[in-house]
């Protein structure tokens, strides 16, 4: 039998005071100063995910802060990146006015704006008993943050007792390497730690940690609010949590490498209509991890290559129809992106090392090994050995025609971040920048291209600023590459009107002379 939420926390906030009074300090390790790597899952798809890339970098320690830099903004949906660092609270956390914001005091509030990204920085960034609101928005990316103690009932109550709440037209939310927590559940005051209402599509849930409610999330408020989903949730860690992890009413979710350690009532819990593909997962110490649970409206699931360790499951009757304890599949579901599965059975050291902030944002490489950010493949001779034969030295093109001298630019656009400017003259002292470490760079044709391979030369004295990049099909947001480095990159040929090299993370600020594009 298990103890409720509220009591078995106890033992943990005992540990943390004593550490007090002991004197020890708990460090946090400094963290990457903008949003590395990129989007994965369903936040890839309609358009994609890239949050504020390309926009103005800004600093942040209060929650006042982050509303004025949504508000000083020359629209609602010109891009920016807030790095936040200390503990946001109800204390410094006031409403900001402007055209392009509309903020509330006791929550950070994304209403009606679109193309931000929020990541934690240096010592960490939380937010403390306030939680993120995110309402008629889109291209949003929260990553490396903690969000705790989230009340709707007591005092202070902020974004109705959700961590992060999303509701009411929201489109491609990515939230990645961040550690949602409560202490407790409904009768403490606490609800959601991740919910989705009122049509909210294309999000992702990557390498994080939620623990210690009540209720892990939902995706739907009602039996009737079925116009959410495409949701992904990947290499998280759900520990200490009653029910919904998640609750599901209509639509698409994907679950695949997540580690589920003490569901204590329920875990996927699929009803109305819903599908749930179910990949690699790790249940343990749980009971009815998966089913239709406290409705007679069901919903179906997938599932493949997980495993049950110590899952208890209670009869079906009624109301109550857990999938086990022999799960087998009772849907189909396609999944239009790709992804590498870990097999289940490293699932928890991988998501050990690699969910929650200040985890250095390290990820899988799909093979059970946590990485930095974009890694190199290990099969590949290593990048950084200039002895090596096969490696393409970055001033040498690839042959063939650069596609992008006919591209119709007029050579005199070279700019500052204000706009995408003229990367392709052949004089390596001018060159392209964003306004801060991050920002994309395009090259558009009048007609469409095949393009298999673009070389990027960094300007004269920047050699070896950029860091982790993404190739993208503007046209549809798919992800050609994605790596670590300028030179040439090299992907499967594809007809497009306008490819974009987006960074994703530099050690300076970037400074792109050449973007050549080849057929292949």
């Amino acid at each position: 039998m298990r103890r409720p939420v509220a009591l078995r926390l106890q033992a943990a906030l005992g540990t943390l005071a004593l550490a007090a009074a002991a004197g020890v300090v708990l460090t946090m390790p400094e963290t990457a100063s903008a949003a590395a790597g990129g989007a994965t899952g369903y936040a890839t798809q309609n358009g994609g995910t890239t949050g504020g890339a390309g926009g103005q970098t800004v600093r942040a320690t209060t929650g006042t802060a982050i509303h004025e830099a949504l508000c000083g903004r020359a629209s609602s949906s010109t891009p920016i990146v807030i790095e936040v660092e200390g503990t946001i609270n109800h204390g410094n956390t006031s409403k900001v006015s402007g055209d392009s914001c509309n903020t509330a005091a006791d929550k950070i509030e994304l209403k009606q704006v679109s193309n931000i990204t929020i990541v934690g920085v240096g010592s960490g960034a939380v937010f403390d008993q306030l939680g993120i609101h995110i309402r008629e928005s889109s291209n949003i990316i929260i990553q490396n943050v903690t969000v705790r103690n989230v009340k709707k009932s007591g005092s202070p109550t902020s974004n109705g007792g959700d961590a992060i709440g999303m509701e009411s037209d929201v489109r491609n939310v990515w939230v990645d390497h961040s550690t949602l927590e409560a202490s407790g559940g409904e009768s403490e005051g606490y609800d959601g730690l991740f919910d989705m209402k009122d049509n909210t599509q294309y999000v992702t849930l990557s390498y994080s940690v939620l623990r210690n409610s009540g209720r892990g999330g939902l995706i739907g408020s009602s039996e009737s609010d079925r116009s959410n989903g495409y949701v992904t949730f990947h290499h998280n860690l759900y520990e200490n949590i009653d029910s919904r992890a998640p609750l599901l009413r209509g639509g698409t979710a994907h679950m695949y490498n997540n580690h589920y350690v003490s569901l204590n009532k329920s875990g996927i819990n699929s009803r109305a209509g819903a599908k749930a593909k179910v990949d690699n997962n790790y249940f343990e110490d749980s009971k009815d991890v998966l089913g239709t649970f406290y409705t007679d409206e069901a919903g179906t699931w997938q599932v493949s290559g997980n495993i049950y360790d110590n899952v208890t499951w209670s009869e079906r009757s009624g109301d109550n129809n857990p999938a086990g304890p022999d799960p087998q599949s009772t849907t189909t579901v396609s999944i239009p992106y790709s992804y590498t599965l870990d097999d289940a059975s490293c699932v928890p050291s991988v998501v050990s090392a690699t969910a929650g902030a200040n985890k250095g944002l390290k990820v899988s490489d799909g093979s059970c090994t946590p990485q930095s950010p974009d890694p190199t493949d290990p099969t590949d001779p290593d990048p950084t050995d200039p002895t090596d034969p096969t490696d393409p030295d970055p001033t040498d093109p690839p042959s063939g025609t650069n596609l992008s001298i006919g591209a119709g630019s007029d050579g005199s656009s070279k700019a500052s971040g204000t706009s995408y400017g003229n990367v392709r003259d052949g004089d390596l002292g001018t060159y392209w920048s964003p306004a801060g470490t991050t920002g994309s760079v395009s090259v558009k044709w009048s007609s469409a291209q095949t393009v298999g391979k673009i070389n990027i030369r960094e300007a004269a004295g920047s050699e070896g600023t950029i860091g982790s990049y993404r190739v993208l099909n503007h046209d549809t947001g798919a992800v050609l590459a994605s790596g670590s480095g300028a030179g040439v990159i090299a992907f499967a040929p594809v007809s497009l009107e306008k490819i974009t090299f987006e960074i994703t993370g530099a050690s300076g600020t970037p400074k792109v002379a050449e973007f050549e594009t080849y057929g292949g």
